[in-house]
């Protein structure tokens, strides 16, 4: 209650004038009109936004009913403008709208991993009323290069808004007998989150924003994009044995699988371009899968019951459910004969017939503790959590998707990552500025010309390079990263520096051809003196010879080794567009879908079992 009148005048809507009668405070701001409020809101952040609206109750009415205000906040979310109206088509308000855009909006960009050497980029973008986590996938050139040839790809993972903004429905793909689908949920998003976990929570209530209801979630979003998110703890399953953490999410996807109609899994995850003639027939097929597969989550949940007193996740009883006009039908009786298999095959079942030791009840007052060389002994300080310990935290357990931020050490622009964690490492990408011109995403090809093939050559191993620029010594330093190689086995480590200039030393080398595609001259307008990776010192770490960076025309970039004249041609990449106009292929199997943490030298990537429009690529000469 109010101690005061004008406490009470401050709390229905601030002061409403001064001693000259003259209107101000949140008075004044409520009298202005809406666009001009919309206009003041399209310089503010959602959390000033929220840091005004609960000054007073009013502001608080003007600022969450405005739609004007949350089209402005919706804009600076990065949505491509033509997007905006049918996404809004598909919530409630555009404040939902910018609730989905400000949680998902840390997930885009590019995302990593060490293994296998070849590469493990996946590319998060903006999908229908989603984010679309999707792997490239190491191939070669074709012989009209990157503006011709399809870029291939597979989805990873997506994350769809509902119609209220919420960004937890979340949706791991993978591969069985054909392509599925695991539901999960977003257990939370850190906005300067540098790391991207595939996780089993064991508790029935996510501890998030998410979860919250509709007047506390805006304040508890408002919150997340504060220093407030960085004390979240991480959750107990990173503190599982590695062992246990891989099975316990290998159980535990099998157990969620959908079956999802073969037309939902086919159709397209991206909106068509403005272009299309039939624009509005695909929009109608998005919204349509968006639709269905949110009903098919809330319907599943997602969750198993791992004591296995009740089947609670979808699981095979889940195949058999069918569409309707009003969703999906309910969940068949389950009998006790079949309720018996299904313990069987259900995660508690599976752990007390193989894995007595963790969660079986001790005959003892004291819990035996599994040590990591499988001898038991009576005390409990080991050095991870036991599997007993983790399941006590709920009676359900489910996948969680978790994007935190985590401290971690580079080299030469390359994270060092842990080989034992199911995640993904974002790499910072630089914009392009005066001064640093090249930094982005660059495709390449060796060889001159550039992407042109031979006979003996009927393709050439596509590259992506990160070109970053960092300062050592006082000395700004060009660094071009190799993470994806498009090869059949390896021939650079994952991660290394293909080549490294000086931007302040000019190259005194000419450039070795004088002609240019189809006999047009060359053009070099900058040189640059670095040196570009070589055999010497073993895979892990190569060796380096003199090289010369080249600027010719087209905007293209040629780094060439002073002694062998080997080139390495390369252009600047528009990922989001390649993907959207490439081709899909099918996925790996379920969890190493997400991150394949098993060492490998050749491209794990170009097996696809019962697919006819991928194929392994040729061994690299």
């Amino acid at each position: 209650m109010p101690s005061s009148p004008e406490d009470g005048k401050l709390e229905s809507g601030g002061c409403g004038s001064d001693e000259n009668g003259q209107l101000c405070g949140s008075s004044l701001f409520l009298k202005l009109p809406e666009d001009v409020l919309a206009l003041i809101s399209a310089y503010l952040f959602p959390r000033d936004l929220f840091n005004l609206s609960l000054s007073s109750r009013s502001l608080y009415s003007v600022v969450s009913s405005s739609e004007k205000i949350w089209l402005s906040q919706c804009r600076r979310a990065g949505l491509p403008a033509p997007l905006l109206p049918r996404w809004r088509s598909g919530v409630r308000s555009h404040r939902a709208l910018c609730r989905f855009l400000s949680a998902v909006s840390p997930l885009l960009g590019l995302w990593v991993h060490q293994n296998p050497e070849l590469g493990n980029v996946v590319f998060v973008l903006w999908g229908f009323l989603s984010v679309v986590g999707c792997r490239v996938i190491p191939q070669e050139l074709g012989p009209l290069g990157l503006s011709a040839g399809p870029l291939l790809w597979t989805p990873v993972f997506e994350i769809i808004a509902d119609a209220d903004g919420s960004p937890e429905t979340f949706f791991l793909h993978g591969r069985e007998a054909d392509d599925s689908l695991y539901p999960g949920l977003v257990s939370f998003i850190r906005p300067d989150c540098n790391v991207l976990l595939l996780e089993v929570d064991n508790r029935d209530c996510l501890p998030c924003y998410f979860t919250a209801g509709e007047n506390q979630r805006a304040k508890l979003l408002y919150l997340s994009n504060t220093t407030v998110s960085s004390a979240l703890p991480t959750g107990p399953f990173s503190r599982l044995a590695f062992g246990d953490r891989r099975r316990l999410l290998d159980l535990v996807a099998g157990r969620v699988r959908l079956k999802v109609p073969r037309d939902l899994l086919t159709a397209p995850l991206f909106p068509p371009c403005a272009s299309s003639s039939s624009i509005d027939d695909e929009v109608a097929l998005l919204e349509e899968r968006r639709l269905v597969l949110i009903k098919m989550h809330k319907l599943s949940g997602g969750r198993v019951d791992w004591r296995g007193d009740e089947l609670q996740s979808g699981g095979s009883d889940f195949y058999n459910k069918t569409l309707d006009g009003d969703g999906l039908s309910p969940l068949p009786t389950v009998s006790s004969a079949s309720r018996k298999w299904n313990n069987f095959f259900s995660v508690a079942g599976y752990f007390r017939d193989g894995l007595r030791q963790f969660i079986g009840k001790p005959k003892t007052s004291q819990m035996p503790s599994v040590l990591k060389n499988g001898a038991s002994g009576a005390s409990t300080e080991t050095k991870h959590v036991q599997l007993h310990e983790f399941l006590r935290g709920g009676d359900t357990i489910g996948l969680s998707l978790c994007a935190t931020k985590m401290r971690l050490t580079t080299y030469r622009a390359w994270p060092n990552m842990h080989d034992n964690r199911f995640a993904l490492y974002k790499l910072p990408l630089q914009l392009p500025v005066e001064g640093q011109e090249y930094a982005g995403l660059w495709g390449g090809t060796f060889g001159w010309p550039p992407g042109q093939s031979s006979e003996d050559k009927p393709g050439k191993a596509l590259f992506f390079l990160l070109l970053s620029y960092e300062e050592i010594d006082g000395h700004l330093i060009l660094i071009a990263t190799k993470i994806l190689e498009g090869t059949h086995y390896v021939l650079h480590p994952n991660g290394s520096a293909m080549f490294i200039v000086k931007v302040e030393e000019p190259s005194p080398d000419p450039f070795p051809w004088e002609t240019y595609v189809d006999s047009i001259p060359v053009e070099v307008k900058r040189t640059y003196s670095g040196e570009g990776i070589a055999n010497g010192y073993g895979f892990r770490y190569p060796g380096s010879k003199p090289g010369s960076l080249f600027e010719i025309q087209n905007g293209h970039l040629a780094f060439v080794w002073k002694e062998s004249k080997s080139v390495l041609t390369m252009q600047r990449l528009e990922l989001e567009d390649l993907l959207k106009k490439g081709e899909r292929v099918p996925s790996l199997p379920r969890i190493a879908n997400f991150a394949y943490l098993t060492k490998s030298y050749s491209n794990v990537f170009a097996g696809f079992p019962n697919s006819s429009s991928c194929s392994s690529p040729p061994r690299f000469n």
